[in-house]
C-alpha cells in the first residue's frame, strides 16, 4: 500500500483525530522514536516525545503548546510542519492545512521520482561506464553510497548516545526488512529477470552475517572495540570480494571470447552465461537503438545551433515527437512535471552515455558550475550551511557563487559546442553528488511531514518507527532502484538493495560505536526495545534465509511470484509488529 493510501485510510478511520488512542497511550512506557534528517533515528531515550501530547489539548491551545515545546521544533527540515499544521490557519481550518500538506507530500514524491530517474540514474550509469565497473560493482558502491549516506549520518548521531544506541539498531533492522522485501519485491514485479547467482548468494550471506552479528550484540547488550572495528573490516572485505569476483569474471569472459573467435562454430549452449556479473544487460543495445532513432530525424544538410539555441533546447524537457503520440493522461502529468524538470535541469548536470555526445551542452554545463555547488550548499542538511559566515563577515554561499562563476567562465571559454571536452565525465560525478543531496533533502522533508501527520493522527512513536519512519528511510532506495530496474538494469537494483543496507548497518553501527567509545572511553551499551526488537531481527533474518533457499530453487529467476511473496511477507511482519505494539501479542 502506498503512503498516500495508508494516510487516506487512517484519516477515514480516525473521526475527530482520535485514531489509535490506545496506541498513543502505550508511548509513555515504550522508548520513543524521533526523526533526524532524511532517514533519521531516535535521539530520545525511554521518555516519550512530549510533542505527541499536543492532541490532548484543545484546538485553541495546540499552537501555543507547539511553540513552547522543544520536541516540536523539528529542526531537521526546512519547514516546521507542526507549527504549519496548528499555527498557520485558525484551528477550525486545520483539516485544510492537513490537506495542503498531503498535496505537498505528493509534490515531494514527484521531486524524488524526477531526481532519481532523470538525473541520479543516468549519472550513475555514466560513472560506472567511465570507471569500467560492472553493474554489480556500481550497485554495491556508488548506488549504495548515494542511498545510504543520510542513513549513516543519522545512525552515527543516534548510536553516539548510550540511551539511543539500541533504538538506532532497531531502526536499521526496520529499514533493512523494508528494503529486502518491499523494494526487492517491487524490482521483481517491475522487471522479472534472472539474478546473477554468485553475487546474489554473496550479498545474502554477507548481510546475514551482519544481521546475526548485530543480533548477538543486542542480546548481550554491549560491544567492544574489537567488534566495532570488525564491523568496518567486514564491509571492507565485502567490497573487496565484489571487486575481486568482478575481475575474475571479466578475465574468464575475455578468455572465453578469445576462444570463440578462434572457433568456426559454437553451440548455442556455450554462449549462455551463468556468470556473476550483468554485462549481458543490454546497455549498449539501448545506445544503438537511441542512435538509430535519432538518425531518422537528423537534417539532411548540416546545421549548427547557436549557443542560445542550445541553452533553450537543453532546458526544454518536452520531446515534440513523443508529445504527438502520447495519450492525454501522459500529457497532463508532463505539464505538471515540466516546471520541476526545468528547475532541476538548471541545477543538476547529466552525463548520459545513451545520448549523442553524452549529453554535452556547453552553455548549460557551464551554468551548472554555478548552480550545482550553490544548490548543494543551500540544500545539504536542510540548509544548515546556507547561512554560515566566514569569520562572521563573508557568507559561504557567496564564496561558492564567486568560485562557480570563475570556473564557469573557464569551462565556457575553453570548450566548444560541437564536441565534449576530455573532462566531461567529471560532470557525472558532480551530477551524482548534487542529485544525491537533492534526494536526501526531499526525503528529509517527507519524513518530517510524515512525522507531523503521525502526531496529528495520534500514532505512537513505535508505530511511527515501524511504518512512517521505515518508509521514509527507504524512499530514496525505492525510487532509484525501481527506476534503474525499469531502465533495464534490474541486477544493479538488486545489488543496490543489499549493498546499501549492508553499508548502512556495518558502517553506520561501526562508526557510531567508535564515536561513542571515543567520547565515553568505555564499551557501548545497548538498550533493547524488548519483544519488538526481537521480532524485527527475527523477521529480517527469516526473510534472508527464505530468499537464500527459494531463489536457488527457482533457478535464480526473480519473477512476479517472488515479488508478491516478499510483499506478503512484509505485510505479515507489519501485522505481527503492530499487534505486538498494541499489546495483543506479548510475552
Amino acid at each position: 500500500m502506498s503512503v498516500s493510501g495508508f494516510l487516506a485510510l487512517l484519516l477515514a478511520l480516525s473521526p475527530g483525530g482520535q485514531l489509535l488512542v490506545s496506541g498513543a497511550g502505550n508511548s509513555s512506557t515504550q522508548p520513543g522514536v524521533g526523526l533526524a534528517g532524511a532517514t533519521g533515528f531516535a535521539t530520545m531515550s525511554g521518555s516519550s516525545d512530549e510533542c505527541d501530547r499536543v492532541m490532548n489539548y484543545s484546538a485553541a491551545e495546540r499552537c501555543a503548546f507547539v511553540k513552547r515545546t522543544p520536541d516540536c521544533s523539528m529542526e531537521d527540515g526546512f519547514i516546521n510542519y507542526l507549527r504549519l499544521a496548528f499555527c498557520l490557519l485558525p484551528p477550525n481550518l486545520t483539516p485544510l492545512t492537513i490537506t495542503l500538506c498531503i498535496v505537498w507530500l505528493l509534490v515531494l514524491f514527484l521531486i524524488l521520482g524526477l531526481a532519481a530517474s532523470k538525473f541520479f540514474c543516468p549519472n550513475l550509469s555514466a560513472i560506472s561506464s567511465t570507471l569500467r565497473c560492472s553493474h554489480n560493482v556500481a550497485g554495491v558502491t556508488f548506488l549504495a553510497l548515494g542511498n545510504g549516506a543520510p542513513d549513516i549520518f543519522s545512525a552515527m548521531a543516534a548510536i553516539s548516545h548510550p540511551h539511543t544506541a539500541g533504538l538506532a539498531v532497531g531502526a536499521l533492522f526496520g529499514a533493512g526488512i523494508f528494503v529486502t522485501t518491499v523494494v526487492a519485491g517491487s524490482v521483481a514485479l517491475v522487471k522479472p529477470f534472472a539474478v546473477a547467482s554468485r553475487p546474489f548468494l554473496r550479498d545474502v550471506v554477507f548481510y546475514m552475517i551482519a544481521v546475526f552479528w548485530t543480533f548477538d550484540i543486542l542480546y548481550r547488550g554491549t560491544t567492544t572495540l574489537g567488534e566495532t572495528l570488525g564491523y568496518l573490516f567486514l564491509y571492507l572485505v565485502y567490497v573487496l570480494t565484489v571487486l575481486i569476483s568482478s575481475c575474475i569474471y571479466n578475465r574468464q569472459k575475455n578468455s572465453a571470447t578469445n576462444d570463440i573467435q578462434h572457433a568456426p562454430q559454437i553451440p548455442a549452449e556455450l554462449n549462455s552465461s551463468d556468470s556473476s556479473d550483468d554485462d549481458d544487460v543490454p546497455s549498449m543495445r539501448g545506445g544503438t537503438i537511441q542512435e538509430e532513432y535519432e538518425s531518422e530525424y537528423r537534417p539532411l544538410l548540416p546545421y549548427s545551433e547557436s549557443t542560445s539555441e542550445i541553452l533553450l533546447s537543453s532546458l526544454n524537457p518536452v520531446d515534440n515527437r513523443k508529445w504527438r503520440r502520447k495519450p492525454w493522461t501522459w500529457k497532463v502529468v508532463k505539464v505538471v512535471k515540466t516546471p520541476l524538470e526545468v528547475l532541476l535541469l538548471l541545477c543538476v548536470p547529466v552525463v548520459d552515455p545513451d545520448k549523442e555526445d553524452r549529453n554535452w551542452r556547453r552553455p548549460l554545463n557551464s551554468l551548472h558550475m554555478i548552480t550545482a555547488p550553490l544548490l548543494c550548499v543551500l540544500v545539504f542538511q536542510s540548509g544548515a550551511y546556507g547561512g554560515v559566515m566566514i569569520q562572521g563577515e563573508f557568507p559561504v554561499w557567496l564564496l561558492i557563487l564567486l568560485l562557480g562563476m570563475f570556473v564557469a567562465a573557464i569551462v565556457f571559454c575553453t570548450t566548444a559546442n560541437d564536441h565534449p571536452p576530455k573532462y566531461h565525465p567529471l560532470f557525472a560525478f558532480l551530477g551524482f553528488a548534487v542529485s544525491a543531496v537533492l534526494i536526501s533533502a526531499a526525503a528529509s522533508e517527507v519524513v518530517s511531514l510524515l512525522h507531523m501527520l503521525g502526531v496529528v493522527l495520534r500514532l505512537s512513536n513505535t508505530v511511527l518507527g515501524l511504518t512512517l519512519l521505515a518508509w521514509g528511510n527507504s524512499i530514496g532506495d525505492l525510487f532509484s532502484d525501481i527506476t534503474i530496474a525499469r531502465q533495464g538494469y534490474p541486477r544493479m537494483a538488486i545489488a543496490a538493495c543489499f549493498g546499501g543496507i549492508i553499508f548502512n548497518m556495518l558502517f553506520g553501527v561501526g562508526s557510531g560505536c567508535l564515536m561513542q567509545m571515543y567520547e565515553t572511553h568505555s564499551s557501548v551499551q545497548f538498550e533493547s526495545e524488548g519483544l519488538l526488537t526481537w521480532i524485527l531481527a527475527g523477521a529480517l533474518g527469516l526473510s534472508l534465509v527464505l530468499s537464500f533457499l527459494i531463489v536457488p530453487l527457482s533457478q535464480f529467476h526473480l519473477g512476479r511470484s517472488y515479488g508478491i511473496f516478499l510483499l506478503i511477507f512484509y505485510c505479515i511482519f507489519l501485522l505481527i509488529a503492530l499487534l505486538t505494539e498494541f499489546g495483543i501479542i506479548h510475552t
